[in-house]
């Protein structure tokens, strides 16, 4: 078979865990005749880390050359068009799309999150390049919905990240047990108030427990300051665990008893090693997520304000809740590679 050339576009190269592995699942993925060709945000660290050709997201020319020269131009998973972080988002994705298939390239959707869409051109920009996609898939059901009141029928799956394949953690048995993570990133629901109770529910969690609390930051341009403002308060063992593999991230969790997390993908990640998950929801993506596999948790918007009943229901959950079992995971495994289904039969 002829090599195809496809360009994979996304938020890679901006040091965010969950979308590095969303790329590195992607690859995977990718049928063994097709080169990608991603746009990230630092180039040089995408073709040394994925063994891949790689041009800046934002330069003008090499991207023009790459489409040129392409058969493919495929979203590459990830919550690409909403509106509530900004409207230069959806149109920078939608805007690439639509100029591939004004090229003649055929595209991809995958493995979407879609909305939030609350401006009426954003809902019409998107609506308007998916009806042109050659196929679709989305990870959940509130996009599927969106999709099929704009009468677009998707393949529904769970995220690929579920299906990645982890790798232990060197020097993780290291560390003193037992190990309860935590993942927290800077977002307007997350107010100073919230994260001091956090921080002090967390300070009588750890002295309940004698647990090492891992802070482990998944972007750190919006987790890292969290993180060491958490440390400092902290009074027993922690530590800052930062790691740059997707596949290293996501095994961390398997040597961890439990997850206190805000990100989408930390809670698949531990959810998908068998470690109990607690949620703190700041997003529509991680309360569906929430309610699909049933993780315990609070809407941030919703936390309680005693410290008290913060760590008396975390307690709770660490000493009596359950994770997911193995049936279920390779539940949500096997629908994910789905994805993988979709790639290999519309890609020749």
């Amino acid at each position: 078979m002829s090599e195809t050339r496809a360009v994979i576009c996304g938020y890679y190269g901006k040091g965010n865990g969950g979308d590095e592995a969303l790329l590195m699942s992607l690859l995977q993925m990718l049928p063994a005749h097709v080169q990608p060709i991603v746009l990230s945000g630092n180039p040089k660290e995408t073709k040394k880390r994925y063994g891949v050709v790689s041009c800046d997201r934002k330069s003008a020319f090499p991207i023009l050359q790459a489409l040129k020269h392409s058969d493919w131009f495929i979203w590459g998973g990830g919550s690409l068009m909403q509106d509530v972080t900004s409207i230069a988002s959806p149109i920078y994705y939608a805007g690439l799309m639509a100029l591939a298939q004004q090229r003649g390239l055929k595209t991809i959707a995958w493995a979407q999150g879609i909305g939030p869409l609350q401006k009426p051109f954003t809902r019409w920009l998107t609506k308007q390049v998916l009806l042109n996609c050659t196929a679709i898939s989305v990870r959940d059901s509130r996009s599927a919905k969106i999709l099929t009141d704009w009468h677009i029928s998707p393949l529904i799956a769970p995220d690929p990240v579920w299906a990645l394949e982890s790798k232990p953690v060197t020097g993780l048995g290291d560390i003193p047990a037992p190990r309860v993570a935590v993942n927290l990133r800077s977002h307007s629901q997350l107010t100073p108030q919230r994260l001091q109770n956090l921080t002090q529910a967390l300070v009588q969690f750890q002295q309940a427990t004698d647990s090492c609390i891992l802070l482990v930051p998944f972007q750190a341009s919006k987790d890292m300051a969290i993180a060491r403002s958490i440390e400092a308060e902290l009074p027993g063992q922690k530590q800052i665990v930062t790691l740059s593999d997707p596949r290293e991230l996501k095994g961390l969790f398997k040597g961890v008893e439990m997850l206190i997390g805000m990100r989408f993908h930390s809670l698949i990640m531990a959810a998908a090693e068998q470690c109990r998950c607690f949620a703190l929801s700041y997003d529509p993506k991680v309360s569906q997520l929430m309610s699909e596999i049933s993780l315990p948790g609070w809407e941030l918007s919703q936390l309680p304000t005693d410290a008290n009943e913060i760590s008396t229901v975390w307690l709770e959950y660490y000493a009596n809740g359950d994770a997911l079992n193995s049936t279920q995971i390779e539940s949500m495994s096997d629908r994910a590679l789905l994805h993988q289904e979709l790639l290999t039969n519309n890609i020749s």
